[in-house]
C-alpha cells in the first residue's frame, strides 16, 4: 500500500497534467494540423491556407464551446498582429523562411505563423483562469511595460545593434527576483519563483519548436539540406518571448482586475 502522501503527490500529478492539457488544446491542435498536412497532402489550396483556416475553425470553436472569453480573444488577437510583425521582420532578415506556396502571405510570411504566437497567448490565459494564479510582489507597472518593450525591441535592434538578450535576462531575474506566482491544484495552493516559470515555459516551447520545424512549419538557414535540432541556444530567445508574453497578459488581466467592481459581500454569498 503506498503511503498517503505519495499517493496524494501522484494525484496531483495527473490533476496538473489534465488542467495543463486543457490549457494547451490550441497549440496541440496546430501541431497536429502541422503534422497531419506534412503527411497527407491535402487538396485545392496550398498547405499554409489550410493551416490558417484551421487555425481560424479552432479559434471560432474555442469561443462557441466557452473554452475561451471574448476578452481572452482579444489578447490572443494582440499577440497575432505581434508575432507576424516579428515574422515579417526576421523573414526579410533571413533568420528563417516559409519555403512553400500560399495565397495568405504577408511579404512572404504566411497569416497562419501568427497564431504559433496566438497558442502561446491562449495557453497562458487559459491556464491562468484554470489554475486560479495570482501574482505576489509583482513590479510597478511602469517597470514592467518598459522591460517588456526593450525585450521585443531587441529582437528587432539585434541585427542592426549588439544584442542585449543576456543583459535583458539578467535584468528580468532582478526585477521579479521576490516575484512570486501562486497558483491551484486540486484545491491546494502551491507557489512557485516566476523566473523558474519562465525559464520551464521557455524550454517546452524549445522542445514544441524541434516539433515544429520537423512538420516544416517554418525553416531555419541551416535546417535547408536536413532537419536538425534547433540551436539549444534558441531557448534565450523563447525564453524573453515567454517573458513579453506572461508580462502582456499579466498586466492585462491586472487591469481589467482592477476595472471589475467588487460584488457586495450579500451577493459574493450568493455567487459562491
Amino acid at each position: 500500500m503506498q503511503p498517503r502522501p505519495v499517493k496524494r503527490g501522484l494525484l496531483q500529478l495527473v490533476c496538473f497534467g489534465r488542467e495543463q492539457a486543457l490549457s494547451c488544446v490550441f497549440p496541440v491542435v496546430i501541431f497536429a494540423s502541422l503534422a497531419l498536412t506534412k503527411l497527407i497532402p491535402l487538396p485545392w489550396i496550398p498547405r499554409y491556407d489550410w493551416l490558417l483556416l484551421i487555425c481560424l475553425a479552432m479559434q471560432w470553436w474555442m469561443v462557441h464551446a466557452g473554452l475561451e472569453t471574448r476578452d481572452e480573444v482579444k489578447v490572443i488577437t494582440l499577440f497575432h498582429l505581434i508575432g507576424l510583425a516579428l515574422e515579417i521582420f526576421k523573414t526579410h532578415m533571413g533568420s528563417w523562411s516559409y519555403p512553400e506556396e500560399g495565397y495568405f502571405k504577408v511579404f512572404g510570411v504566411p497569416l497562419y505563423s501568427g497564431f504559433m504566437y496566438a497558442s502561446v497567448a491562449s495557453y497562458l490565459c487559459q491556464a491562468w483562469r484554470r489554475m486560479n494564479v495570482e501574482l505576489v510582489k509583482w513590479p510597478p507597472f511602469p517597470v514592467v511595460v518598459t522591460l517588456a518593450a526593450m525585450i521585443y525591441l531587441n529582437f528587432f535592434t539585434h541585427h542592426y545593434w549588439i544584442d542585449v538578450r543576456w543583459w535583458l535576462s539578467a535584468l528580468v531575474l532582478l526585477v521579479f527576483w521576490r516575484t512570486r506566482v501562486i497558483y491551484e491544484v486540486g484545491g491546494t495552493r502551491y507557489r512557485m519563483p516566476l523566473a523558474l516559470s519562465f525559464a520551464l515555459i521557455g524550454f517546452f516551447i524549445w522542445i514544441a519548436e524541434n516539433i515544429a520545424t520537423f512538420f516544416g512549419a517554418w525553416e531555419y538557414p541551416d535546417q535547408a539540406a536536413a532537419w536538425q535540432l534547433v540551436h539549444l541556444g534558441k531557448v534565450s530567445s523563447w525564453l524573453l518571448l515567454v517573458i513579453v508574453s506572461f508580462l502582456i497578459v499579466a498586466t492585462l488581466k491586472r487591469v481589467k482586475g482592477r476595472q471589475t467592481p467588487a460584488l457586495p459581500k450579500e451577493i459574493a454569498g450568493h455567487e459562491q
